[in-house]
């Protein structure tokens, strides 16, 4: 990865800030998105120092369209070619029936996790065909390929990223782009203080009882994948933590 140029949406923290880290650890420069620019500067400066490397960073809302076409327009042309697209910006709100959910949740969760990966990936996707290499990466979750209590429209939105991934490796079959298509279970970071709108101590019950994966266990899968021959596409990978056997069926000691 040295040398290569790697863009992560949702980098300011969680699974989005591993990845920086861990793919600046291998020698990669990195363009960083996110909506917190006091934390973005932060990122990166201390990845700066760190690993030796460049490091470009933008304030940028996915779920707005035109917002991220002037910031892939702002990049250098090399940078809006990358090795590597990581659409890792996504989030969960409420964990309610459908029929008692709100409707500020549901459009927080498709414009973000369906609508922003779009949008990045319509940005970048041209001109890394154009150049005939480089690899796509969408992180989505097991609540994609499990529906579970009151996951309804988070479980959707996930689902249709998962077939996104699965579609996208049809559409740039024979150009040398790759596509991998990663599941997360369950991963301590801020996701759930975002579905609690704030809950802290309802949101550190999830993570009690077992060992949860931690951002960098998800970065290094997406280096494996990005770091293969070119010859090989590491199309899917379900990742959990090993107390975790499905959505919902995890082992605790309490």
């Amino acid at each position: 990865m040295k040398n290569s140029i790697v863009v992560i949406t949702g980098a300011s923290s969680g699974i989005g800030l591993a990845c920086a880290d861990v793919f600046a650890h291998a020698g990669a420069d990195l363009v960083l998105w996110a909506r917190r620019a006091d934390r973005l500067t932060e990122v990166a400066e201390g990845l700066r120092t760190t690993h030796g490397i460049t490091v470009t960073t933008q304030v940028v809302d996915v779920r707005d369209k035109d917002a991220v076409a002037a910031a892939v327009a702002a990049l250098r042309a090399e940078e809006q070619a990358p090795d590597v697209l990581i659409n890792n910006a996504g989030l969960s709100r409420g964990l309610d029936p459908l029929h008692e959910g709100l409707h500020s949740d549901w459009e927080e969760m498709i414009d973000t996790n369906i609508k922003g990966l779009l949008y990045v990936t319509r940005q970048f996707l041209p001109n890394m065909v154009a150049r005939g290499r480089g690899t796509v990466i969408n992180i989505a979750s097991i609540a994609g390929r499990q529906a579970y209590r009151g996951g309804n429209v988070y479980s959707a939105t996930k689902a249709a990223v998962k077939m996104l991934s699965d579609s996208l490796q049809i559409d740039v079959n024979g150009t040398g782009v790759r596509v991998c298509n990663i599941d997360p279970g369950l991963v301590e970071t801020e996701f759930s203080d975002i579905r609690f709108h704030g809950d802290s101590q309802r949101a550190a019950t999830v993570y009690k009882g077992y060992e949860p994966l931690t951002g960098h266990d998800i970065a290094e899968c997406a280096l494996f994948a990005a770091g293969r021959p070119q010859r090989v596409s590491v199309q899917d990978i379900l990742i959990t933590p090993t107390a975790q056997a499905t959505t919902t069926l995890v082992h605790k000691e309490l």
